[in-house]
């Protein structure tokens, strides 16, 4: 089966098919740093770093850049959220850039977010920004007013052609208090002229000035990618103004298309509402994991599909928590019988359960990066796994060795909720010696024919999700 994708701009699914062969371009629209990432940010690149992972599992060499936007984002209050966020803790923009910019880093590493191979920040490539800014001029795309440089969208027939929004909608809604310098109200920023406070300013052809927030993606995947290059990634929210923006000035500037396949990423919620500051529900992954951990967050996040909405509640974490659980020692189990297994390769039993779950595990990706689907399959294949590690007869070595690095393959590079070492700092091995030393407990007090005391400690392991098997050898025990 081949990966196929739903590409917004075609609205349907397609066969995934890059542009070079075996070779993947890929930008998706990072984070501005002007304050901590939250769990919002951390769904949209847990997602779309799972996506290169896979594209990596099958093969691929991947290509992946992830821009900083260090300027130019403005809210819609007209501040610009680098200089709002400089004034709220007192420092230098660049200084509160480069200090988030690591903190973000730092929050994606615990996520077991891979590192972009590349990470452009927006204020590098004001030079380039300038040059496509001049082009769309001379080519009659944007015009120039008062030292602003604003893109004609009547100039582009094309646009609307990714959120299928008409222009004619677009100037119908348009709010009263537009620019009245701009041509048409539709119109966007391609070049904004710094008033007298703005302190993030550059020289240029107009005066002095800062870029708007659409040339900077532009210029920064283009400048790396080519153009086209073959994914385009962000979230939904971004769709439209942003992404259709990026869209039309790079067409209008080069005469072919931009990103083959746009792939857009759902929502956070918090309890049915999206998460907002002003609604008292907005969280930081610093706070969140202060509760949680971090592999826990990202198992629930690939619990849903990047496309929907995910609507994160403590139930729902806890849930998630018990079932990534199940996975983690079932793993742990298994590791600790390859330690005293008997030598010999793989039988054709395990064999067939291993290639059925890789199966269905890569059918599931394959339909868009269903993680949902992909993580249903691992739970029946563990299901199988700790029906053998019960049996009477063991498992050879190599069976054991396959079943691992099959979990390592799948949890760990595709899905990335494997960690490399699952021994926790303190205690490690305490509680394999505390289920021992209550089998063993239980075994005194069948030989004191104390019965029911004996099948109480049986029964109170089971619900902990440890199944005791008795056999002429003795009682071994396996966690589901």
């Amino acid at each position: 089966m081949s990966l196929s994708v739903y590409n917004t701009l075609s609205r349907k699914k397609e066969i995934f098919v890059p542009l070079h062969e075996g070779r993947v371009s890929m930008y998706v629209c990072g984070p501005t740093v002007y304050n901590d990432s939250h769990l919002g940010h951390g769904k949209t690149y847990v997602n779309f770093d799972t996506m290169v992972r896979y594209l990596r599992y099958l093969g691929y060499k991947v290509l992946y850049v992830q821009n900083i936007t260090d300027v130019g984002h403005i809210l819609d209050s007209g501040e610009d959220r680098m200089l709002k966020g400089a004034a709220r803790e007192q420092m230098q923009p660049m200084q509160l850039a480069e200090r988030y910019t690591q903190r973000y880093f730092r929050d994606m590493d615990r996520l077991n977010v891979l590192r972009p191979d590349i990470s452009p920040r927006a204020t590098g490539h004001v030079p380039e920004m300038l040059e496509l800014v001049q082009s769309l001029i001379e080519t009659g795309h944007a015009y120039e007013v008062n030292g602003s440089v604003y893109f004609s969208v009547e100039s582009f027939s094309q646009y609307g052609m990714l959120s299928g929004r008409k222009l004619e909608d677009m100037q119908s809604g348009s709010r009263v208090e537009v620019l009245s310098e701009k041509r048409n109200p539709a119109d966007f920023a391609l070049w904004k002229r710094a008033e007298p406070e703005h302190v993030m300013r550059w020289n240029s052809p107009w005066g002095e000035g800062f870029p708007g927030w659409h040339i900077e993606c532009s210029v920064m995947s283009t400048k790396y990618l080519g153009q086209p290059f073959d994914i385009h990634g962000g979230g939904v929210e971004n769709k439209f103004p942003h992404h259709e923006c990026e869209i039309a000035q790079s067409m209008a500037a080069y005469g072919q298309p931009f990103a083959r396949y746009w792939l857009h990423n759902g929502m956070l919620m918090i309890r049915g509402e999206e998460m907002h500051k002003s609604l008292g529900n907005f969280v930081t992954l610093e706070q969140a994991y202060e509760t949680w951990d971090p592999m826990v967050i990202r198992f629930f996040i690939l619990m849903s599909h990047y496309r929907g909405p995910l609507d994160l509640t403590e139930e729902a974490l806890e849930a998630a928590g018990k079932g990534y659980g199940r996975l983690i020692n079932a793993i742990k189990a298994v590791r600790r019988a390859a330690d005293a297994a008997p030598e010999g390769e793989i039988d054709e039993t395990v064999q067939d359960i291993l290639e059925r779950g890789r199966a269905t595990f890569e059918a599931s990706m394959d339909d868009d990066f269903g993680t949902p689907g992909a993580l249903a399959a691992l739970f029946d294949m563990t299901r199988e796994v700790n029906s053998l590690l019960a049996a009477e007869e063991p498992l050879t070595k190599g069976a054991l060795q396959a079943i691992d690095a099959l979990y390592g393959r799948t949890l760990g590079e595709a899905l990335g909720v494997l960690p490399d070492s699952l021994d926790d700092d303190m205690g490690a091995g305490l509680a394999p010696q505390l289920i021992q030393l209550l089998i063993d407990t239980r075994a005194s007090l069948r030989q004191a024919r104390q019965y029911a005391a004996a099948d109480g400690i049986r029964d109170q392991l089971a619900d902990l999700g440890v199944q005791l098997k008795d056999s002429a050898e003795g009682t071994s025990w396996v966690i589901e």
